[in-house]
């Protein structure tokens, strides 16, 4: 039973509420004991206070553990208050300047103590998601996206940060937002095998860790089933079309594209049954031990799936284990954070003025982000 609830646990990585731990968050992390934590703006107020808790919350974590946070500039930026805005991966792409987009990243990443940003996204900029993307995506074609996110994780590995390609199998073609609801995408299978899975097929190998999404590809084998339960896309075609072997991590549980779908408890056990590997909850501590609760109880009642989720808690302990063995980063000096700090406003100029300059350069037919048929 310990055994049990330990491996549960840790194919969870979970959110906190505040800059410090509750007396109760000690009581439910020690209980589950997670494979990680993930940390949002709520969470951060400066480098010390955040490496102090990051060390605390994964004291009482598994062995190993992530480090999470979502920093891949422009909107989505967890450490732009405490450290400076970095520039978004469209204004990078367009600027060329992938790599050092992806080095600035993640020495932000390490100064605050975190050992993986959920980046880059992988997603094509298609007009029909481009309200909801915004200036996310790289590019609009496979061949933009991929050229940028090769230099990106490669200015990450530089460092030593895990990156996180998102979000699988592709939200380009979407109209919604899966924080609310679930997308229902209706690109034929032709249109994302040769272009949304282009940039998993060609980085698959580069790629620590894919991101799931819950939306739903009528189109496709998968139907309705958003791909964040669907053992089509997370197995039959990530693990064994693709050939992926890296971590497969879920967008979070609690967003309203899975939970309008079915709730938290068959959600966890949904997603570990088809091929996550790690599942995502960042908020609720309810949602937190619903989630927890539902794959124990699935794993005492299911002989199958008991065997299923302690043999997917050992394959990540060790993934984990190759991932994270090099410890966290150094702490700063206040003198250090502050040259990091003016080389980010540096870089963010630089690439403000590039980007528009190549703008401006693109043909007008170019400036709007094209779906290609």
């Amino acid at each position: 039973m310990k055994q049990l609830r330990h491996a549960a646990g840790s194919l969870m990585v979970v959110g906190l509420e505040s800059t410090a731990l509750s007396g109760l968050e000690r009581a439910w992390l020690k209980l589950i004991q997670p494979g990680g934590v993930i940390l949002f703006r709520r969470n951060i107020e400066s480098a010390d206070q955040t490496r102090e808790l990051l060390n605390e919350a994964t004291s009482l974590c598994a062995v190993d553990s992530f480090r999470c946070v979502d920093v891949e500039g422009g909107t989505v930026d967890r450490l732009r208050d405490a450290l400076g805005r970095m520039p978004s991966a469209q204004e990078a792409a367009q600027a060329g300047a992938g790599r050092e987009h992806g080095r600035l990243i993640a020495q932000g990443v390490r100064a605050f103590g975190f050992n993986t940003t959920l980046a880059p996204v992988l997603d094509l900029g298609l007009p029909a998601s481009s309200e909801v993307m915004g200036t996310r995506c790289a590019g609009a074609t496979p061949d933009e996206v991929i050229d940028f996110a090769r230099g990106f994780l490669a200015g990450l590995a530089q460092y030593g940060v895990t990156g996180c390609g998102k979000h699988f199998p592709g939200l380009g073609g979407g109209t919604l937002d899966s924080h609310r609801d679930t997308p229902k995408i209706e690109r034929a299978w032709n249109q994302l095998c040769h272009q949304d899975l282009e940039p998993y097929r060609a980085l698959f190998a580069e790629l620590p860790m894919v991101m799931v999404n819950h939306a739903a590809y009528p189109k496709t084998l998968s139907g309705n089933r958003p791909a964040s339960v669907s053992a089509f896309w997370m197995t039959t075609v990530l693990r064994k079309q693709l050939g992926y072997r890296g971590v497969i991590f879920s967008d979070d549980l609690e967003m309203g594209g899975i939970l309008k779908f079915m709730p938290m408890n068959e959600a966890a056990v949904e997603s570990i049954r088809a091929g996550m590997d790690t599942v995502e909850v960042c908020h609720s501590p309810e949602q937190i031990l619903r989630a927890y609760e539902g794959l124990v109880h699935e794993a005492e009642k299911s002989s199958a799936f008991q065997k299923l989720l302690m043999g997917r808690a050992r394959a990540m302990k060790r993934k984990r284990q190759t991932l994270f063995h090099r410890g966290v980063g150094p702490r700063l000096s206040s003198t250090q954070l502050a040259k990091l700090r003016a080389k980010i406003l540096k870089f963010n100029e630089d690439v403000t003025k590039l980007s528009r300059a190549a703008d401006k350069a693109a043909p007008i037919g170019e400036r709007t982000l094209v779906e290609t048929a």
